[in-house]
């Protein structure tokens, strides 16, 4: 299988393997699925929070309830510093940052299309409005001539959150290589098992632990998470995100977001990652 290559440094326990949420609906669309995040023993690194395609024009008094009981949940749990700090990469600062809980706001570089001005309003309205703990950068760039103005934007995100920001980007792929020394965690995959179950790992990866990278799959059968696992482990990536939700609609519909709902196996997930995984 493509996937099995020992990676230098990886042990046979994920005991660092947690949740990312790419953006569950809105609390009150789901209210079971943001309820659910605060479980205790819930292995959660960071969900994303998209009120409206970002934050909205005014506050939401629906979720700022939800990430402030987000928040408060994983108050006092164990701290760690900047994952590019601890990796050899630029300093991000964030030190003494909650590990796990985090809150995101949801940013749209639209691929690089997205003016700088409207990135960094937006990016203020969430720290004003839900407080939140850093960034997704959802549609960023992967290519080495748009990495520039994404450093740019990163900066700018760090200094908005006095230097303690978590950022994320969301490529979906992998992308040249610089953009590791920007951003505390990257989405190297982000699509269906049917790709994910026959996906390779670019060999620069190597150079990062685990917690920089970030894998998001859906349409993963309850019958290959384990495998789905194995595969995460063996390509280092440290966040993930499966369920066996699909991005088709019922009756053929047309496409459906499917990471907005609870994956129906959510239960088994919590019990694989919390203690660990091995093979």
């Amino acid at each position: 299988m493509p996937y099995l290559t020992t990676r230098p440094g990886v042990t046979g326990a994920l005991s660092e393997t947690g949740v990312g949420v790419p953006g569950y609906a809105h609390p009150l669309l789901a209210p079971v699925e943001w309820a659910e995040l605060t479980r205790p023993g819930t292995p959660l690194h960071w969900a994303v929070l998209n009120v409206a395609g970002g934050p909205g024009d005014r506050p939401d008094p629906h979720c700022l309830e939800a990430a402030g009981r987000l928040r408060n949940a994983y108050r006092g749990a164990a701290r760690w510093g900047s994952p590019r700090t601890e990796s050899g990469g630029a300093s991000a600062g964030g030190g003494g940052r909650a590990r796990g809980g985090r809150v995101l706001g949801h940013l749209d570089l639209r691929h690089g299309s997205r003016e700088f001005g409207e990135i960094v309003s937006d990016a203020h309205r969430y720290l004003d409005w839900y407080k939140v703990d850093g960034y997704y950068l959802d549609r960023c760039p992967t290519d080495r001539i748009d990495l520039p103005e994404v450093r740019r934007v990163t900066a700018t995100l760090e200094a908005v959150l006095d230097g303690g920001a978590h950022l994320v980007l969301g490529h979906g792929s992998h992308p040249y290589p610089g953009y590791a020394e920007v951003a505390d965690q990257l989405v190297t995959f982000c699509g269906p098992w049917a790709e994910y179950r026959w996906s390779q790992v670019a060999e620069w990866t190597a150079d990062y632990p685990p917690q920089r990278f970030v894998h998001l799959v859906h349409g993963v059968p309850r019958s290959h998470l384990d495998e789905a696992m194995r595969i995460a482990r063996w390509q280092g990536a440290g966040t993930i995100f499966f369920t066996d939700r699909s991005d088709r609609a019922a009756n053929g519909g047309g496409q459906t977001d499917p990471f907005q709902t609870l994956p129906g196996y959510w239960d088994e997930i919590v019990s694989r990652i919390g203690p660990g995984v091995s093979e």
